[in-house]
């Protein structure tokens, strides 16, 4: 693994001249991190749902960037056809000039219900999307950066990668494996300069949770147990990335960075 960089501070933090590959960008986190990474000076290739799985295509990250003078492409691809995310990385190394430094999954659905009375399809959904992709798209970057001897993957996991949570036992399954594939890849590929880490989030202000949020009870338990007082905010989320997408992480790998407003802690 190459040293981190000596430069200044600063300097370290810089995503000049380097591409990124994100999903899950056009709302939420994956918005919020894909705008601050173009911030950084980072040319962006963002994932988007084809027209036909979605009903309208969500411009507002890529309009964004391009208002901040930055670069961005976008490329279709429904993450739950196993089939079509087999082609994706190759279809944004063309989009990207044959070139990716960093990817960014993002991408995650949720399905609740009691674990008694969980659909099989749900399971299957919420597995294919959260982990099966992933790690399709995690396999074909490493061998796209192994042979580059360069390259950072970083995994948004969850607090679920390490607790059961509540009617969901799709999610925590497949983000309690997404947390162990991101120490299992790193444990491979930090020897050939490509750092894999995760990103783990704590409750969130967001569409995903807005059962949660619309639950009075249940957010109420919640808002109590969090130390910092307040339910998390995309933007929270724009910091970690950075850095871990950065040369300041290049010594940093196989980590699960919890930014939870001190829910694991407590």
């Amino acid at each position: 693994m190459d040293p981190t960089p000596d430069r200044p501070s600063p300097q370290l933090f810089s995503l000049t001249g380097k591409n990124v590959l994100i999903t899950g960008a056009t709302r939420g986190i994956g918005a919020a991190c894909a705008i601050a990474l173009a911030q950084a000076g980072a040319a962006i290739c963002l994932v988007r749902r084809p027209p036909e799985s979605a009903k309208q295509p969500n411009m507002d990250t890529v309009n964004t960037i391009h208002g901040l003078g930055g670069s961005v492409k976008v490329v279709e691809c429904d993450l739950g056809d196993m089939e079509a995310v087999r082609g994706l990385f190759d279809r944004a190394l063309d989009a990207m000039g044959g070139s990716i430094h960093v990817l960014v999954n993002c991408a995650g659905i949720q399905r609740r219900s009691p674990s008694v009375d969980f659909p099989e399809k749900d399971w299957d959904d919420v597995l294919d999307v959260n982990l099966k992709s992933v790690w399709l798209l995690s396999q074909a970057a490493g061998r796209h950066m192994v042979p580059l001897r360069r390259g950072k993957i970083i995994n948004f996991c969850s607090l679920l990668t390490f607790q059961g949570g509540i009617t969901v036992p799709a999610y925590a399954s497949a983000k309690g494996a997404l947390g162990q594939l991101t120490k299992a890849l790193s444990n491979e590929w930090s020897q050939f300069n490509v750092q894999v880490n995760g990103i783990c989030p704590g409750y969130v202000a967001t569409d995903m949770n807005e059962r949660l949020l619309e639950d009075p009870v249940r957010y109420k338990q919640i808002s109590e147990r969090i130390p910092a007082g307040r339910w998390g905010t995309p933007r929270d989320y724009a910091g970690p990335v950075v850095f871990l997408a950065s040369d300041a992480s290049q010594y940093v790998c196989g980590e699960l960075l919890v930014v939870d407003g001190g829910w694991m802690g407590r």
